[in-house]
C-alpha cells in the first residue's frame, strides 16, 4: 500500500489501515513500517503521517529533518514537522 502512494502525495496510518480493513490499528500500520524486515529506501514511508499531518515517523529517519526534506522535494508544504494544508496533498488509498 505504501508503494502505492504518489509522488507529491501524502497519507495517513489510519487511512493505511482502514483500507486494509483494519480502522482502529493505525498504530499496528506504524509498527509495521518501523519493522526491521523493511528498509526504508525500499519504501516511501516519509509520505505516512499521522493523522494531523504531523511527521511522527521522522525519528526512524536518522531523527534529522530528513523526512521534511524528502517531503518538501515533492513539494509538499512542511512547517514545524507538520504537513501545511494536509487536504491538498492528502492521497486516501
Amino acid at each position: 500500500m505504501v508503494r502505492q502512494i504518489p509522488y507529491g502525495k501524502v497519507t495517513t496510518y489510519g487511512a493505511i489501515a482502514a483500507r486494509l480493513g483494519s480502522s482502529g490499528s493505525a498504530r499496528m500500520v506504524g509498527w509495521a513500517l518501523n519493522s526491521k524486515k523493511y528498509r526504508l529506501d525500499d519504501l516511501p514511508a516519509h509520505r505516512v503521517v499521522n493523522r494531523k499531518g504531523l511527521l511522527t515517523g521522522k525519528r526512524y529517519f536518522g531523527g534529522s529533518d530528513i523526512m521534511a526534506q524528502l517531503l518538501q522535494s515533492e513539494g509538499i508544504e512542511v512547517k514545524n514537522d507538520q504537513i501545511q494544508n494536509l487536504e491538498k496533498y492528502l492521497w486516501v488509498p
